[in-house]
């Protein structure tokens, strides 16, 4: 993230944390609305203080110990071909392929 983007700032409203909790399929007393906004927000508060890092110039982790303990990050194998394909063989026993994919029956309408 660069300081110079323009971000919006987002908050909800009770309103919002009823809509989701009814799309959640939750029963939230009052209580507990108010208390889930009052999270929600500050979740959202604390990302906006994230956004505002300026980042630039800064290599990536692979973890985030790995800029105080080198050693205790995680070592990735080359990302190289280790087994050959099969995918031959594997449709080979299917009832039903097409163009290298299985073929099934509808069951969506």
């Amino acid at each position: 993230m660069h300081a110079n983007h323009a971000f919006i700032t987002m908050s909800l409203d009770l309103s919002d944390v009823k809509r989701l909790a009814n799309l959640a399929q939750l029963e939230l007393s009052a209580t507990q609305a108010d208390d889930t906004l009052a999270k929600l927000n500050g979740i959202f508060s604390l990302v906006e203080q994230l956004k505002a890092v300026d980042t630039s110039g800064v290599a990536p982790l692979s973890h985030p110990i790995a800029a105080l303990m080198p050693e205790l990050c995680l070592r990735l194998r080359e990302d190289i071909v280790t087994e050959s394909n099969h995918r031959d063989d594997y449709l080979q026993v299917a009832p039903a392929t097409q163009d290298g994919l299985y073929l099934v029956p509808k069951v969506i309408e």
